[in-house]
C-alpha cells in the first residue's frame, strides 16, 4: 500500500509540476528599461492606428514613420491601419493569445484594461516617462520631445489604469453640437448662450410639423429628423454625469441601471415616438442629413468637423442634395448650463511588451516620436482635435493655425477650428469614465440601452416598467456584466485552457484513486478484523 501510495503522490507532484509550468509558459518577463538603446542592431516594429476616410491623416502617419526612422534608420516601422477602434479592439484580443500583438497601438483606456487581463501585455510607462536617458525628453533621445509635464495633465490622467500609466494621449476631442441656426431662427426660437436638453427637444418638436401633404413645414422636403446623435453610449454617460447620476465607481462597480437612467429612455422613447430624435445606428451619419436640410441638431465629435456644414471639405452626400444655411458649433446640450458638463475622448497609445527588452524601448521610442509638434500640430489640423502637449498648443505654428480660422474651407474651415476652441476652452469642464476590465462593456451598455428603446417604439411596442426592467436584465446579460464584481470591479478573465482543464482533470483522478485506495483497504482491514 505504501508503494501505490507513494506512486500516487508522485503523480500529484509531477502533475502539479506539469500545470505549473504549462501556466508559465506563456507569460512574458517584466520589461525591464535596458541601461543602452543597442542601436548597432535592426529592429522592426508594427504600429496599429485607425483612418477613416481622411486620407491627410494616413499621409501624417506614413510622413511620421519616414521622419522617425530618418533619426533612427535601425528601426523599421511597418503601419497598419484599420477603419474603426473596435476591430483594433477584437484583433488585440485575438492576438494576445497567440502572443502577436503589435509594437504600438492607437486604442483607448477602455480597451487598454481588458488587455491587461493577460500577463505582462502592456508595457507600464510610469518609469519610462521619467527615465533619464530616453524617457520623454530624455538626454538620449534623438528628437525633440516633450516633458512629462508638457502633457495636459487632464489628459495624462485618463492613461491611467489601476494606479499606473499604460499609455499617453494621442490626441483628445469632445462632443460638440452642430446646429442648422437658419431653421432654428425660422422656428421663431433664438440659440442661448448655452444650449440646453429642454431648448433642443423644444426646438426639435416644433421642426415636426408637417404641411397638408406630408412634407416638413421648415424644409418642404420629406424628410426631417430635427436631433441625431452620432454616439449614443456618450449621450447616456453625459447625461448621467450631468445629473449626478451614478454610471460607475473607479474600481468597477456598476450603477448604469438607475432611476435616472429610466427617466432618460422614457424622455428618448416620448421624443421618438414623435419623430423628433434619432441616432445614427438608425438613420445613418448626422452630417449627412444637416448638410441636406434635414436635421437641426447633430451631435458628433468634434474630430468629425470637417463633414459638418454645406462648405465643409469632406461631404458625403451629392452636391445637388446640399442646403445653404448659416451652421454653429456649440457644446453639448446641458442640464444645468452654469456648470456645463462633457466627456474628453481620443485615441491614447500604448506599447506591448515583447521578450526582447530592446525590441520594446525601439517601440518606446516611437510612441514618443509620435508627441512631438511636428506631428501633433499636423494632426491636429486634419479635425477638430487639439495637441496633447502643452508644448504644442503654445507654439507659434499652431497659434497661428487657430487664428485663421476661416480663412478658407480647407485647412482654416471655420467650423474645425470652432470645434476645437470649444475643447480648449471647456477642457476643465470635460470628464472621462472610469476604466476597468469591463468599462467598455459597460459603455457598450450604455448605448445600446437608447439604441433599443428607440427601436422599440417606433415599432409601437410599449415602453413601461416592465419593459425597463427587462431592458435592464438584457443589458447585463449580453455585455456579461454580472461577471463584474460589484464589490471590486473583478471581471470574468475568460475561459481556462484546454490544457489547463486537462491537468486539473488529472489531479482530481489522482486524488480519486489515492481515496478509492484509502477506502479500499480499511474496508479489507476490517473484515480481516472479523
Amino acid at each position: 500500500m505504501r508503494k501505490l501510495l507513494s506512486l500516487l503522490l508522485i503523480l500529484v507532484m509531477l502533475c502539479t509540476l506539469v500545470l505549473t509550468g504549462c501556466h508559465g509558459s506563456k507569460e512574458t518577463v517584466s520589461f525591464e528599461i535596458p541601461e543602452e538603446f543597442d542601436t548597432s542592431r535592426q529592429y522592426e516594429i508594427t504600429f496599429w492606428a485607425k483612418n477613416d476616410t481622411n486620407v491627410t491623416q494616413t499621409r501624417i502617419y506614413e510622413q511620421a514613420i519616414a521622419d522617425f526612422q530618418e533619426i533612427y534608420p535601425n528601426i523599421t516601422v511597418t503601419l497598419r491601419l484599420y477603419t474603426d477602434y473596435g476591430k483594433i479592439y477584437n484583433d488585440v484580443i485575438t492576438n494576445i493569445a497567440t502572443g502577436t500583438t503589435p509594437n504600438v497601438c492607437i486604442t483607448y483606456p477602455d480597451h487598454i484594461a481588458t488587455y491587461l487581463t493577460g500577463e505582462n501585455t502592456v508595457v507600464p510607462l510610469d518609469d519610462l516617462f521619467t527615465h533619464e536617458k530616453y524617457g520623454l525628453g530624455g538626454s538620449e533621445v534623438l528628437f525633440d520631445a516633450p516633458a512629462k509635464d508638457e502633457i495636459i495633465p487632464d489628459f495624462l490622467e485618463e492613461c491611467m489604469v489601476n494606479g499606473q500609466y499604460y499609455a499617453m494621449p494621442y490626441m483628445r476631442s469632445t462632443e460638440a453640437c452642430y446646429i442648422n441656426k437658419t431653421y432654428v431662427e425660422e422656428l421663431g426660437f433664438t440659440l442661448p448662450e448655452t444650449l440646453t436638453w429642454d431648448f433642443v427637444w423644444e426646438v426639435s418638436e416644433a421642426a415636426t410639423a408637417k404641411n397638408e401633404d406630408g412634407t416638413y413645414v421648415i424644409n418642404g422636403q420629406n424628410v426631417m429628423i430635427p436631433f441625431i446623435y452620432k454616439s449614443t453610449d456618450n449621450m447616456m454617460i453625459q447625461m448621467l454625469k450631468q445629473q449626478g447620476a451614478g454610471f460607475s465607481t473607479d474600481n468597477g462597480v456598476i450603477q448604469a441601471f438607475n432611476d435616472t437612467t429610466k427617466e432618460i429612455l422614457y424622455d428618448i422613447s416620448e421624443h421618438t415616438a414623435t419623430g423628433a430624435f434619432s441616432t445614427f445606428k438608425i438613420s445613418s451619419y448626422p452630417a449627412n442629413f444637416l448638410n441636406a436640410g434635414q436635421c437641426i441638431f447633430a451631435v458628433d465629435s468634434t474630430a468629425g468637423a470637417t463633414w459638418m456644414g454645406p462648405d465643409a471639405p469632406l461631404i458625403d452626400i451629392a452636391e445637388d442634395k446640399l442646403v445653404d444655411f448659416e451652421i454653429e458649433v456649440m457644446t453639448i446640450p446641458q442640464y444645468d448650463p452654469e456648470n456645463p458638463t462633457m466627456i474628453s475622448q481620443g485615441p491614447s497609445i500604448c506599447v506591448f511588451n515583447k521578450e526582447d527588452p530592446q525590441e520594446v524601448l525601439a517601440s518606446w521610442l516611437f510612441a514618443q516620436y509620435m508627441l512631438t509638434n511636428d506631428v501633433q500640430i499636423a494632426y491636429s489640423q486634419t479635425e477638430g482635435y487639439v495637441p496633447v502637449t502643452s508644448k504644442a498648443q503654445e507654439s507659434e505654428e499652431y497659434r497661428d493655425y487657430m487664428s485663421r480660422c476661416g480663412e478658407d474651407n480647407e485647412l482654416y474651415y471655420r467650423v474645425k477650428i470652432e470645434a476645437s476652441q470649444l475643447l480648449l476652452d471647456n477642457t476643465e469642464n470635460t470628464f472621462t469614465t472610469a476604466v476597468f476590465n469591463g468599462s467598455a462593456s459597460l459603455r457598450n451598455a450604455a448605448g445600446q440601452m437608447i439604441e433599443n428603446t428607440a427601436k422599440s417604439t417606433r415599432r409601437k411596442e410599449t415602453i413601461d416598467d416592465t419593459y425597463m426592467e427587462n431592458l435592464f436584465a438584457e443589458m447585463i446579460s449580453l455585455y456579461h456584466l454580472d461577471q463584474i464584481s460589484s464589490g471590486g470591479g473583478k471581471a470574468n478573465l475568460g475561459e481556462m485552457p484546454a490544457a489547463s482543464k486537462t491537468l486539473i482533470a488529472a489531479l482530481v483522478a489522482v486524488w480519486v484513486l489515492i481515496i478509492a485506495y484509502v477506502v479500499a483497504e480499511t474496508v479489507k482491514k476490517a473484515k480481516k478484523a472479523k
